[in-house]
């Protein structure tokens, strides 16, 4: 009796020794570097959710790749929002700062991204909450970029930074500094 209390002694300590150190290493990878979630929503339609409310995508949300605040043109990224601090949303990137983009339903028919913005629009206009209703995004409120679908298996896929040729700023930052094409 006295030899199997020493074992359940045993593995209960190396259990938490390993528990206290996963634990950390996990939510620490988990805020840092990568991590997944579910889209939810019609918003990203096609791109994501194509099926509609029949099946969620899970996509794996890089952190590491916005700490810098490095997105482009085409990027899906995860941010909060900006109605709502407790919600986050996930939207394409369709201009940076200094861009002037041509909005859908925005008060203004033209804006200019202020420095350290960025304007966002789901893929399914009209049925997006988006910069058109919330105007531009401050970089601070990124919070990652989705790089793949995960989940489901048939969906499996890298997802691409591809802006819409409907959605090209009307004049981006370096064409004004450099000249137009």
């Amino acid at each position: 009796m006295a030899q199997s209390q020493g074992w359940v002694t045993r593995y209960f300590k190396a259990f938490c020794k390993g528990f206290f150190v996963a634990v950390p290493v996990a939510v620490t990878f988990l805020d840092r570097v990568a991590c997944v979630a579910r889209v939810e929503g019609a918003s990203m339609q096609p791109s994501l959710n194509p099926g509609g409310s029949q099946s969620s995508d899970v996509v794996l949300l890089n952190h590491w790749k916005v700490r810098k605040f490095e997105v482009q043109r085409g990027d899906i990224v995860s941010l909060v929002s900006p109605k709502n601090p407790e919600q986050k949303i996930i939207k394409r990137v369709i201009a940076l700062e200094g861009d002037i983009v041509k909005t859908i339903g925005h008060k203004n028919r033209y804006v200019k991204v202020p420095r350290g913005h960025i304007w966002v629009e789901g893929d399914h206009h009209g049925h997006s909450f988006d910069s058109n209703s919330f105007g531009p995004v401050s970089l601070g409120l990124l919070h990652a970029h989705a790089t793949h679908i995960l989940w489901p298996p048939e969906r499996w896929q890298k997802l691409e930074s591809v802006l819409p040729p409907e959605r090209l700023p009307v004049q981006s930052e370096k064409e004004s500094l450099h000249g137009s094409p």
